[in-house]
């Protein structure tokens, strides 16, 4: 299994190698300064890559890493700095020139938008604000009860501890909304009324106005399914719930109704 796991890791770093070569000879050529830096920013368990998926649908988008989880904290290099056991500490100390000079490796520089998408980003908005000139953001959000699960099922996370990060998950996306220039997008909003989120991003960047929704998606889901049109899964995640389950989460949320009602969200 190790040689097996050593296998791949090989193979992947041989990929970006040869992506990052193609890129360094293009952007040599062909790189313009005329681009903007697009982050969605979103808890885990939102519909991040979904989202990122159908954004890089659009021929004007770069996307600097365009396997599994579309993630730059997981590119060669980028990931010692960002994917670390600390990721989630709001006072890590982060090298962004050093990580947006990684990134431009792998973003193709004459496309007008190069999106980025790794869940801590939600909680460093400041930092790559000041690090990134023209950037624009999306806040991805999804119903509580959906994302908790999704992450008791994944990660087999405490259920208290699941739904306090939740809740901080939104303050800081009501934060990133208030603050800086953002448009919010959220998961049941996106999955069953597509084409009016679709007109709501190509509002706020109209250079997205090819983006594509009636694809079928490789986004990880709760069927499995590498080839899923856009779905809500939402009750699929809640139905397997048991009722002591939201009744450990709804302790929590009841205290935390304002932060739901922001997000037109409430207990069950």
């Amino acid at each position: 299994m190790k040689y097996i796991n050593k296998l791949g890791s090989i193979k992947r770093l041989l990929y970006f190698n040869i992506i990052a070569i193609k890129i360094l000879l293009k952007n040599y050529f062909f790189s313009s300064k005329d681009f903007k830096y697009l982050f969605v920013l979103s808890p885990p368990f939102c519909g991040s890559t979904l989202l990122t998926q159908i954004i890089s649908s659009s021929n004007n988008v770069s996307c600097n890493n365009n396997i599994g989880l579309m993630e730059g904290q997981h590119l060669p290099q980028a990931k010692d700095i960002l994917f670390t056991k600390d990721r989630w500490d709001i006072d890590k100390k982060i090298d962004w020139i050093k990580v947006k000079s990684i990134w431009h490796k792998y973003w193709d520089l004459s496309k007008p938008i190069l999106l980025e998408k790794s869940p801590p980003n939600i909680i460093r908005v400041e930092k790559i604000n000041k690090y990134f000139n023209k950037v624009k953001f999306i806040c991805l959000v999804r119903n509580p009860y959906a994302q908790i699960q999704s992450n008791l099922r994944r990660y087999n996370t405490d259920i208290k501890v699941a739904t306090t990060d939740y809740i901080k998950y939104l303050k800081f996306q009501k934060e990133n909304l208030n603050k800086y220039d953002s448009i919010l997008i959220k998961y049941e909003d996106l999955t069953e009324q597509p084409l009016i989120e679709k007109e709501k991003i190509i509002q706020y960047l109209p250079v997205l106005n090819d983006i594509k929704i009636d694809l079928k998606f490789s986004a990880h889901n709760i069927r499995k399914s590498k080839n899923l049109p856009l779905t809500n899964l939402n009750k699929e995640s809640i139905d397997m719930l048991s009722k002591e389950q939201i009744s450990s989460i709804n302790i929590i949320l009841k205290k935390e109704e304002k932060i739901l009602s922001f997000f037109d969200y409430s207990t069950i």
